[in-house]
């Protein structure tokens, strides 16, 4: 059927076209596992037909496939490539098929409302990064200063101090994030404290003890972990207060050292669009379902899930069995050896 439509005639109207996309693409979202033929002559018509559809078509397309993993990669490269930043926005922030390859040539080449949608996206690698930081402007570079799953290079970080460091809210979120070294802390607690303004003043006091706080948090994070070695608390405890306290990066911490994985792959499945991998984390580790709930709400609040998506992903929490969920780590772990 596909390969029938790719053969479209070419006087078609611009809304016949957007209701064709339309079926089709709902006919293609129905199949979880598409063929690699299947997904090429979707990926065909999609961009046959995007060229002919006026800004709101492209949109609406646009935020129906934003999410979707099986999305041919040409497809969203060219959505993500539109003219129109609201065509682009949702695809920019959430597709996981975009490579960090193809966020850098976005990021250097488009526009302010583009690098702030990449600047949203939950995991940012240190290349990507970097051109943000050279490129973005103060919306830029406050979002992408406050984005935790947001990796800095040394290079990428002094940038940021250069052309944000002026700027109260970039210091502030700087001073919250609690992956901050305490090298990385003191240059920022330098920099807003060179503020001489009365409103720089209260921003560095309120900086300084941000930066207390996290340390404080890197100190608790180390206690907690050392609690859960001696079994003087309990992994549902620590793993409920953390999510219950949004600190996603210190949540992935634990999870990491229990699960037996990095704190980078610890972070990037628990902020990911897809709840498979945190799923059959928590599921190895036993832990309840209050508290893979209440992962579950911090995830929402990171990644904007409605809270029809939290309740479905829990339900589906509780019929995953450990027997599933240890063979799908144990192929993990192997794949990552391997890789």
């Amino acid at each position: 059927m596909l390969q029938t439509l790719t053969r479209m005639p070419a006087e078609m109207s611009s809304d016949s076209r957007r209701k064709l996309l339309n079926a089709v693409t709902d006919l293609f979202l129905l199949d979880a596992d598409p063929s690699e033929e299947s997904q090429e002559h979707y990926g065909d018509i999609a961009l046959r037909s995007l060229p002919h559809l006026d800004a709101e078509g492209r949109r609406e397309y646009a935020d129906s496939v934003a999410e979707t993993a099986t999305l041919p990669r040409p497809v969203a490269v060219s959505l993500a490539n539109d003219s129109d930043s609201e065509v682009a926005r949702l695809v920019l922030k959430l597709s996981p098929v975009l490579t960090d390859t193809d966020l850098a040539a976005i990021a250097i080449s488009q526009t302010q409302a583009h690098l702030a949608a990449i600047a949203e996206r939950a995991r940012l690698s240190e290349g990507v990064t970097d051109i943000l930081v050279e490129r973005g402007d103060s919306t830029v570079l406050r979002s992408v200063s406050g984005n935790e799953g947001a990796q800095f290079s040394d290079h990428g970080f002094d940038r940021l101090l250069q052309r944000g460091g002026d700027d109260a809210v970039v210091g502030d979120a700087l001073a919250r994030r609690s992956d901050l070294s305490p090298q990385r802390a003191e240059r920022v607690l330098r920099i807003v404290e060179q503020m001489s303004d009365p409103a720089a003043e209260a921003s560095s006091h309120q900086a300084t003890m941000m930066a207390r706080q996290a340390r404080q948090q890197r100190r608790e994070v180390r206690l907690l972990i050392a609690d859960l070695q001696a079994g003087a608390r309990s992994l549902d405890e620590v793993v409920t207060m953390l999510a219950e306290e949004d600190r996603a990066f210190h949540l992935a911490q634990v999870i990491a050292t229990r699960a037996d994985v990095t704190n980078e792959q610890a972070l990037r499945v628990l902020l990911q669009r897809d709840v498979s991998g945190i799923a059959v984390l928590s599921r190895m580790l036993e832990l309840g379902k209050d508290t893979f709930h209440a992962v579950l709400l911090l995830r929402g609040r990171r990644l904007y899930f409605k809270a029809k998506d939290i309740e479905d992903d829990l339900k589906a929490y509780e019929q995953l069995d450990m027997a599933t969920a240890e063979r799908t780590m144990r192929f993990l772990r192997l794949k990552t050896k391997l890789s």
